[in-house]
Order: C-alpha cells, then structure tokens, then sequence
C-alpha cells in the first residue's frame, strides 16, 4: 500500500513538472515584439502595469507565465526607472535588463567648425534629451565682458544617460573648452600677437573654418599674426560670412567685402566681438603655436591646400590662377 501511495506521489510530481514545462517553454525564448528600439521606464513602474501595456501592444503572448514568474521571484522582477535599449531582446532578458538598471548609453557630437545655433538644433533633435535652453542665454559663457556662446564648447563626443537635459551637457563641453583654452594659452609662443585668450579663441574659430588641410593651421595662423603685427586688416571671409547670417546663400560678393557688419573682418580692425565657429584642439594649438613665416596672403587651390604668398603681387597671380579662372 505504501509503495502504492509512493508511485503515486512520483507520479503526481512527474506530471506536475513536465506541466510546468509545458507551461512555461514557450515563453522562455519569446521575443519582445515592441516596434521601437528604447523604452522608458518612469520611476514607481510596476511590473504588472508594465506588462499589461506590452500585452495591449500585442509585444508577448500572454503574461500570465510571466505573473507566476514574479511571484516565485519577486526580486528579479522590480524595475529601475531609464531608457533601455531592448530590441532583438526576449521577454525574460527585457526584464532582467531592467531589473539590473542596464541603461541605454546616448551620444551626442559636437564637430569641430559648428556654430553654436548649429549645436543646439543637434540638440533639441537628440534622442531622449530634454531640451532646455534658452535662446540667446549666454550668462555662463562670460569672459572679457563678452557673454556670446559662439566659439565656447569643445567639439568632442558626449555620453548621456536618457532624461538628461541639454543644459548639462552644454555645461560639460564648457568646462572642458574652459580648461582646454587655459591649458593651450599657457603653451603660447613667444610670437604671438594676441592680447588675452578670448583673442586665442576667436583666432583658432577663424583657423578652423579657413583650415581643409590640418597640416597648413599653424601656417595659416602664421599669415593673421604676420598681418596683426603690421597692423593690417584679417581680411578672411568666413567671418563676412557669418556676419550675414541667414543672408549668407552660398556665394560671397564684393558687395558683402563692402557691407560694415561687427564681422566684416575687411571692414573692422583686428578681431570680431566673438568666435565664428566652435574650434577643435589643433585649432587652439595652432592659434597660439603659428608657424614662423613670412606669408602675408593665401589663396584657396580648390583642393582643400592653400598657395602662401609673401606680397600682394605674387598673391594677386595667385587668385588669377586658383580663383579667376576656377
């Protein structure tokens, strides 16, 4: 009778597993169907309304399976609040995910000869970042009583969490241009002809937007110290071209050389009020690093290298050359 009784419970036990092996095996493998990519987990997000939602959404087969699941784990099935990557993920690893608080690493890339309006509609469009800037708010970007953004963040890439705000990582490529400018200005050479570092800094924006060839920076930074020490004009036309603005529709006039604009660097004496562009490291370097020289002018080729000349005769068969007959 005993042994009876024993094959019974056997029995019972057999058949109880192999049902929950039944119950539970097609699910262990099942894929999360969401059509987005990334999810976002708000704090307080429960397990149960979670799986609700995915259920309407038609993401699972059931969540049943995935109840008994919790309740024989609970610990594994509590959730951090982020954004989570979890396409091409299962169910199960979908949890676990964010049950480990695995959250989706974002970046953002500020290039190096970008405007500062440029940056910030990178900005608003940027994946899961609150935009929260102001327009036209300079007030953390003082120095020398100039409060203009242009020319003040580091182009480098920037890793954010989702649910980060705009503002903080504008503030993060701040400090770091603040720091790198102090680190290149303490390494200027004994030649420079710049009165502080803003002058560094809108010297390096102009380098970079003249420079195609990083090789020719610091001949090129050479040519406007070799001009500011004679007390010529710049005379470069990306900073005509950014003192027209929306104006500017691909091709510069002499009309435009003519127009007085704070930018105009035909029409002003030494350096516009700010930067033009946000200039890279070499760009810096190159500003208050210039090569010694005796060039006084260049002249695009149209390849990306510039002709340096040291008159304005041979600069002016120059342009006839590159620029004329192009």
């Amino acid at each position: 009778m005993i042994r009876v009784l024993l094959w019974g419970v056997v029995i019972i036990f057999v058949a109880t597993c192999y049902g929950a092996y039944l119950f539970f095996e097609p699910v262990r493998n099942e894929t999360l169907q969401l059509p987005q990519e990334y999810i976002e987990i708000p704090q307080g997000e429960t397990f149960t309304r979670l799986c609700a939602k995915w259920q309407s959404q038609q993401a699972l087969t059931s969540c049943l399976p995935y109840k008994l699941y919790s309740k024989l784990y609970p610990q594994k099935f509590t959730l951090k609040a982020g954004v989570y990557n979890v396409k091409g993920l299962s169910v199960l690893s979908a949890i676990e995910k964010l049950n480990n608080g695995d959250i989706a690493d974002f970046t953002f890339t500020i290039i190096e000869g970008d405007t500062y309006n440029t940056v910030l509609e990178n900005l608003r469009s940027s994946a899961f970042l609150v935009f929260d800037i102001t327009d036209g708010d300079g007030s953390n970007f003082t120095l020398y009583d100039n409060n203009h953004p242009e020319g003040w963040l580091y182009p480098d890439t920037y890793h954010y969490e989702g649910g980060t705000r705009a503002s903080a990582l504008v503030a993060r490529s701040h400090q770091k241009m603040k720091q790198v400018l102090a680190e290149t200005w303490a390494k200027r050479g004994d030649n420079v002809a710049l009165k502080n570092e803003y002058e560094a800094l809108i010297l390096a924006s102009i380098i970079e937007k003249e420079s195609g060839e990083a090789a020719e920076r610091d001949i090129i930074s050479s040519v406007f110290h070799n001009r500011l020490k004679k007390g010529m004009r710049l005379q470069t036309d990306p900073t005509v071209i950014y003192g027209l603005g929306e104006r500017f529709k691909g091709d510069i006039t002499r009309a435009h050389l003519r127009e007085y604009t704070p930018y105009n660097t035909y029409r002003i004496d030494r350096f516009p009020p700010t930067p033009i562009a946000m200039p890279s490291y070499d760009a810096l370097i190159a500003a208050v690093q210039p090569a010694q020289t005796d060039y006084f002018y260049f002249v695009s080729r149209g390849n990306g290298e510039h002709h340096f000349s040291k008159s304005l005769k041979e600069h002016n068969r120059a342009v006839r050359k590159y620029i004329l007959k192009r």
